[in-house]
């Protein structure tokens, strides 16, 4: 068999989760508590591979939500450009109407997308309510297309309120104070390091015991080393690639 590569420092956060836990999967197929150093070795990566899920998780968590935000201050800025469009409507009536709410989201302003997360959201809520209200119906109605938006303001209202609560929940399992960064190079210095150079030696003085884990672990690691080649390269070709 040839030698057990070690994992290139290239690997992606994500593909880092991936790999270390079919790592430790692997491993756990088998019992090798009477192997102390090969136990103390994965003692260490199972609590930095939590650490790294979680990291990895909030890193999802805080795209998300600001994904989420991007969308709702598009149906603000819908809100108030369409209303802004009645105004100057020639049609009396769509415009007293166009009036009526303008009067309403006044009080708040476009602005309100400039706010902070919390500040953004109570603004909004507020002003949701406020168009909820009954005297304002009839002139909701009278100007076509507006009812959607407003709908669509409250889903994208609602969508950002889960992903905060996500947010706001995967923070609070936070473990450690560094960074997944910072955790994905102690793992691979503990793979390339600790375990990849232990079972390069223990292959050879006992094959039958260490060959069959020896040897998964090394396919995971090639296959994962092709794929970060892989992505090198495609890299290189599209930035050398003439505009």
């Amino acid at each position: 068999m040839a030698a057990l590569s070690k994992l290139n420092y290239s690997i992606r956060t994500a593909e880092t989760v991936t790999l270390l836990k079919n790592i430790i999967v692997q491993y756990e197929l088998e019992d090798w508590s009477s192997d102390s150093y090969l136990t103390g070795i994965f003692d260490q990566l199972k609590p930095v591979s939590e650490n790294l899920t979680e990291a990895l998780n909030r890193i999802k968590a805080e795209s998300d939500l600001e994904e989420k935000d991007d969308v709702r201050d598009s149906k603000v800025r819908a809100l108030y450009y369409m209303v802004l469009g009645f105004l100057h409507n020639p049609d009396n009536s769509i415009k007293t109407a166009s009036q009526n709410i303008n009067s309403v989201i006044d009080n708040y302003g476009i602005d309100i997308v400039n706010q902070n997360y919390s500040a953004e959201s109570g603004m909004i809520d507020s002003l949701l309510n406020d168009l909820s209200k009954t005297e304002v119906q009839s002139s909701i109605s009278a100007l076509p297309g507006l009812s959607q938006i407003i709908t669509e303001l409250q889903d994208a209202q609602s969508a950002f309120a889960q992903a905060q609560f996500q947010f706001e929940s995967e923070k609070g399992k936070e473990k450690s104070e560094l960074t997944a960064s910072q955790i994905k190079r102690e793992i691979l210095a503990i793979i390339n390091d600790k375990l990849v150079v232990y079972l390069r030696a223990m292959v050879n003085v006992d094959s039958s015991k260490y060959g069959a884990l020896t040897a998964t672990i090394k396919q995971l690691i090639d296959d994962m080393n092709v794929i970060i080649k892989k992505r090198k390269k495609e890299n290189v070709s599209t930035e050398e690639t003439p505009i």
